[in-house]
């Protein structure tokens, strides 16, 4: 890469990685305010909280990176039109291809890092991110019993723990069970009890207390014990099954799934939709980047600006992206439109392609080379 290109490429490669940062950033924001619920329900999941949230960050890559790409050659180019570098490159010889050389380096780089991003990193995140929430969800001892407080795992059962000790042993138990399956409710209270897995299954296990339960005539039978276990498995309202979602998927998993599976089986068509969507989507960062070169490059020199050309290149670049989605959403239905997920980033680039190299633009930009120089030196 010469003097010219790498210049070129570091005026696009700059405001490429602040727009995505700043897109990244208020993408993380907005899907850590939508998990606020981990935190409300479980104070002892900040961690966690952070972890989940920076596992969103490649599927919220992959979504933005295109446009990112885009608005990022838009500005380097206008800002170098404006300021007559452009013009001065014209001046020197330098063709427009040999301008737009290094953002279309620029744009396969970013493509080949979507691809890695949706082959490799998003089906790794965002599975591992699911596993996350699946086991904060289950977990009896860190969600449903607070220290010090009433807590509610189900309509009709309340726990409250005094303290809470190391272990998870907790101390000063009360369970108040009134699910209508029982014919009178029950209380349990104990001077100490801890959570365990029995069999698989949640259950507290709880030490020097009382079972208090109601008798047809009005009394009350009390019960003492030295141990008791409670199983809680059918206590609490038990999180979906889990289950991997397209996008948690690998590529193999996409194409491939497991056909014995009653899930899999449902969804063939929405993983071949998904499968397909990541192959052909990093097209999209090069498609983007052409309609860019083409919106800013591709007309006569103005000192009057392109806001017209740049907004009209953004109408376009918008409507390519929002295609490709609708695209997506329809192959899910229909897999014979799989192939116009390809085939939308590539006729893009085509379509640019000629009316940046067509033979008439080559030619008015021969002819217009000084002139564009002595116009921006004037």
């Amino acid at each position: 890469m010469n003097t010219v290109s790498a210049y070129v490429f570091r005026q696009a490669l700059m405001p490429l990685l602040a727009i995505l940062g700043a897109l990244a950033a208020i993408a993380i924001l907005t899907q850590g305010l939508n998990q606020l619920d981990i935190i409300i329900t479980n104070r002892r999941a900040g961690f966690a909280f952070a972890y989940v949230t920076l596992l969103a960050l490649p599927q919220l890559i992959s979504l933005i990176l295109p446009l990112a790409v885009f608005f990022a050659v838009v500005y380097a180019m206008n800002r170098m039109q404006s300021e007559s570098e452009i013009a001065v490159l014209y001046g020197a010889g330098i063709s427009r291809g040999r301008i737009a050389r290094p953002i279309m380096q620029l744009a396969v780089l970013a493509a080949l890092t979507h691809l890695a991003v949706n082959t490799v990193i998003q089906p790794w995140s965002l599975a591992e991110r699911r596993s996350v929430f699946f086991a904060l969800r289950t977990d009896i001892a860190s969600s449903l019993v607070e220290e010090g407080s009433f807590t509610f795992p189900n309509e009709n059962l309340t726990l409250y723990a005094r303290a809470r000790g190391a272990g998870g042993e907790m101390r000063d138990l009360l369970i108040n069970d009134a699910r209508p399956e029982l014919d009178y409710p029950v209380t349990y209270t104990a001077r100490a009890g801890a959570i365990a897995t029995i069999d698989g299954r949640p259950a507290i296990v709880m030490r020097d207390g009382q079972i208090q339960r109601q008798r047809d005539d009005g009394t009350v039978d009390v019960l003492d014990f030295d141990r008791y276990v409670l199983q809680m498995g059918q206590m609490t309202e038990e999180p979906a099954t889990f289950y991997l979602k397209a996008s948690d998927r690998t590529l193999n998993e996409l194409f491939f799934p497991d056909r014995t599976a009653h899930y899999d089986q449902r969804n063939i068509d929405r993983f071949l939709a998904e499968g397909h969507s990541r192959l052909s989507s990093p097209l999209l960062n090069v498609a983007l980047a052409m309609i860019a070169l083409a919106g800013v490059l591709g007309g006569e020199f103005s000192r009057r600006g392109y806001l017209r050309r740049i907004a009209v290149a953004f109408v376009i670049a918008l409507l390519v992206r929002l295609t490709s989605v609708a695209l997506q959403a329809a192959a899910t239905d229909e897999p014979d439109l799989n192939v116009l997920q390809y085939a939308l980033p590539v006729v893009t680039i085509l379509i640019c392609s000629i009316a940046m190299g067509g033979k008439g633009a080559r030619k008015r930009r021969h002819s217009m080379g000084p002139e564009v120089g002595r116009r921006a030196a004037a």
